[in-house]
């Protein structure tokens, strides 16, 4: 991790094809993103928005941003928008030997005091992701 980023991956055991799959079609995006299925819209081109409704402790919380880049199977980049402005996160997704893929998440850092709870949060979402992965 640099001073400015946060990046996390993880390398898992299916074809990259069908990693993007599941990463970018609503019925696998709700399971690992934790999303309420019928909340879940992505129109995954750039400039295509993206929103889903997230359960949390404290309630619904509604997410939504923009696809800035889609580089087919290869690279994501898209927006969360936040109260504060919009933070751009990207995902790359490379072939490994053996039919797998390596998926790396890439965010940027928040204050320090932020940064280890931030962490935490970007690995259990691709803890999430894996699971449901696996399950397809």
């Amino acid at each position: 991790m640099s001073s400015d980023e946060i990046t996390i991956g993880r390398d898992l055991d299916a074809p990259r094809e069908t990693v993007w799959r599941v990463w970018t079609e609503p019925q696998y995006f709700a399971r690992w993103f934790g999303a309420a299925p019928e909340s879940v819209d992505l129109d995954v081109r750039p400039g295509g928005a993206w929103r889903a409704t997230v359960a949390t402790p404290a309630g619904e919380m509604p997410m939504r941003g923009v696809y800035r880049e889609v580089v087919g199977r290869e690279r994501l980049v898209w927006t969360l928008d936040l109260p504060q402005g919009a933070m751009e996160m990207t995902a790359t997704f490379a072939d490994l030997d053996g039919g797998r893929t390596r998926v790396v998440l890439r965010q940027p850092a928040p204050p320090e005091e932020q940064c280890a709870q931030a962490e935490e949060g970007a690995a259990q979402l691709l803890d999430a992701f894996a699971k449901v992965l696996a399950s397809v």
